[in-house]
């Protein structure tokens, strides 16, 4: 079973930058989406269907044009969670869960951290989804959450360690929580098969970035340790280019 995660920034520029032929020729069995940015009303969706995927979940903001999570799946799922239940949290559409048979998926868009304010806002939701994680576990400990993390997690994931070290998404306390989240009992699907440097998943659009591979990966598939055996491979594909990031593939059996 092929699993992408895909931050698309806005699923309708994407969609013109033509993201449903790449879809097609991707053909992942489900693909999480952050950052949709808009609401299924505004979405093809029938041009979703036609492409191979009959089941598609949006759980958009409150907000316009911003944020937003979704799934797209081959196969039914036998439940669909909208959410944490955290109120917060929910009214920035930041999480979604489809249940399988015997695992589950969850599409996440952790907060950036681009000013003080979101930076509070971050950390707080930080802690609060570790929390609300470790339960989730109990009831369901074949887990895949595929996401934006908007954290790197060591020095190897970003392009200019010692310049961005004050800079959020690479802080020493944003690291230490994902550290922490990992070790918790989740296995970063991407550098269980890859130790290589230089392999990112989102660039700025500023100076060229992404021509000169100066980027950052903050985009994981991070899979519960229960499922470490099933693990097939994890690829980026950074020639997909619908948005400043790319998408992140694991495999699983």
């Amino acid at each position: 079973m092929k699993i992408i995660s895909y931050n698309v920034n806005g699923i309708r520029a994407a969609i013109t930058k033509g993201f449903i032929e790449w879809l097609q020729s991707a053909n992942p069995d489900v693909i999480c989406l952050q950052e949709i940015k808009a609401t299924p009303e505004q979405i093809p969706t029938l041009d979703i269907e036609l492409s191979g995927y009959p089941y598609h979940y949006w759980f958009p903001a409150e907000k316009k044009g911003y944020s937003g999570v979704a799934i797209l799946s081959k196969v039914a799922p036998k439940n669909v969670v909208y959410g944490t239940g955290i109120d917060y949290m929910d009214k920035e559409g930041r999480n979604l869960r489809i249940d399988f048979d015997d695992f589950s998926v969850m599409s996440l868009y952790l907060p950036s951290g681009t000013n003080i304010d979101r930076l509070d806002h971050k950390f707080q939701y930080m802690d609060d989804f570790q929390a609300y994680v470790n339960n989730l576990k109990k009831e369901i400990p074949n887990l895949i959450i595929g996401g934006d993390y908007n954290i790197c997690h060591e020095a190897i994931d970003i392009h200019d360690p010692i310049r961005n070290a004050k800079v959020s998404g690479f802080l020493p306390e944003e690291r230490a929580w994902l550290d922490n989240f990992m070790k918790n009992g989740f296995i970063d699907s991407f550098r269980h098969f890859n130790k290589e440097p230089h392999n990112y998943s989102w660039w700025s659009y500023r100076a060229n970035a992404r021509n000169n591979n100066k980027g950052w990966r903050i985009d994981y598939n991070l899979v519960s340790e229960p499922m470490k055996n099933r693990l097939k491979r994890a690829v980026i594909l950074p020639e997909a280019k619908h948005s400043d990031h790319c998408p992140v593939v694991v495999e699983i059996e």
